[in-house]
């Protein structure tokens, strides 16, 4: 038995698309500071079962538990608020809205919970220094290199001190070397911060950074996965 239940849960998650059945019956938890990567081919569920997990997407039936809380049955507005305080991304390509400047970028989450401008910049500019980006604050997005966007874009995640990092194929777009930087970069700050993450990707060598990892092919978990706190 396991003393501290898991932070996020995911129980008999269902989704369809039309008559396209991405997910068929998902059970996955997280504990807290846990990284755990979604491994699988490209449409095999993974990234709709990040989607589920997150708010972003309601499942057809099925539930999702955050911190004890069913967040599946909440109103848009309030899974919304959820996701710009409690959970972080990291998507693909970054990102970044290209006609802000990068501070501008990491500072967006503050100020769309209405922090002063004057302090969601500084905070920004502070995560700037800690993942060594600090020259290229007032640089655009189209200004940069992609390791650099996908370490602004950690910082994006980062910068409201959020419980559960949500990272979709994060190196997907980037050389072998960035993608090392990049993945080292996320793990080791997320780990200090106490974040957990859902890493979801398809190759084992970003897998490989994970405590544990699942994978999902068909829209089911094709290895076992224990659902902590499950009864």
């Amino acid at each position: 038995m396991n003393e501290q239940a898991p932070l996020l849960i995911g129980r008999g998650l269902h989704k369809s698309f039309g008559p396209t059945l991405a997910l068929r019956g998902v059970d996955l938890s997280l504990a807290a500071g846990e990284v755990l990567a979604v491994m699988g081919p490209s449409g095999s569920g993974k990234s709709t079962l990040l989607h589920c997990l997150a708010g972003i997407l309601t499942p057809d039936s099925g539930e999702v538990t955050f911190a004890g809380r069913r967040i599946d049955q909440l109103p848009d507005r309030q899974r919304s608020q959820l996701r710009r305080t409690a959970f972080g991304f990291v998507f693909q390509f970054g990102q970044l809205v290209p006609e802000l400047p990068v501070v501008e970028n990491i500072a967006l989450p503050l100020l769309l919970t209405g922090k002063k401008r004057r302090v969601a910049l500084a905070a920004a500019q502070d995560w700037l220094q800690r993942l060594g980006l600090g020259d290229i604050g007032q640089r655009l997005p189209g200004e940069i290199s992609g390791g650099q966007m996908q370490r602004a874009a950690i910082a994006r995640a980062l910068i409201c001190g959020p419980s559960v990092i949500f990272a979709d194929e994060p190196t997907g777009s980037l050389d072998s070397v960035a993608a090392d930087e990049v993945m080292e970069l996320l793990i080791d700050t997320a780990k200090a911060t106490g974040a957990g993450a859902v890493l979801v990707t398809h190759e084992p060598r970003v897998a490989a950074y994970a405590d544990r990892q699942v994978t999902v092919r068909d829209g089911r978990i094709a290895q076992p996965a224990t659902v902590l706190g499950a009864s």
